[in-house]
């Protein structure tokens, strides 16, 4: 394994603004990182939903939303609910303050889907929402659970 791509650390902050480290959080198993903001449309409209689909279908991989920051605002767990019918989380979703994650994983915009094995590797990164992105997902996605 070329340990290069091994991620260590993965912080971001909760609602209540406390420092969480994902990796710590969720050892051992295998994730999948939606960046995204609530104000990009192919995020609240394709890749929240395709997300919660990915939670339904591959129950060994944790699948996690990032609302990244890009301006000096502030988001509440209320701003974050209100992109929801149900008003409330589908799976995990944690606040990047200034986008710092974002630009570790050379995010290209969102939504960028990071995916990391059980050991924190990076096995795949996609931009983006749409039928060709979807699909790259499913079959990433479909790789990692055989292995």
């Amino acid at each position: 394994m070329d340990t290069s791509n091994i991620i260590t650390s993965i912080k971001v902050t909760d609602f209540e603004n406390n420092e969480v480290d994902l990796l710590e959080k969720y050892p051992n198993k295998p994730i999948l990182l939606l960046f995204y903001n609530n104000a990009c449309l192919g995020c609240t409209g394709r890749a929240i939903p395709l997300a919660y689909q990915f939670k339904q279908d591959y129950k060994n991989i944790e699948i996690i939303g990032i609302h990244s920051n890009f301006t000096s605002n502030d988001v509440s767990k209320e701003d974050i609910l209100s992109i929801f019918t149900i008003k409330e989380l589908p799976f995990p979703i944690y606040i990047d303050k200034d986008h710092k994650m974002y630009d570790f994983f050379n995010s290209e915009g969102t939504p960028q889907w990071i995916l990391l094995t059980s050991k924190g590797e990076v096995y795949r990164s996609i931009f983006g929402s749409q039928d060709n992105a979807q699909n790259r997902l499913y079959y990433a996605l479909e790789n990692l659970t055989e292995q």
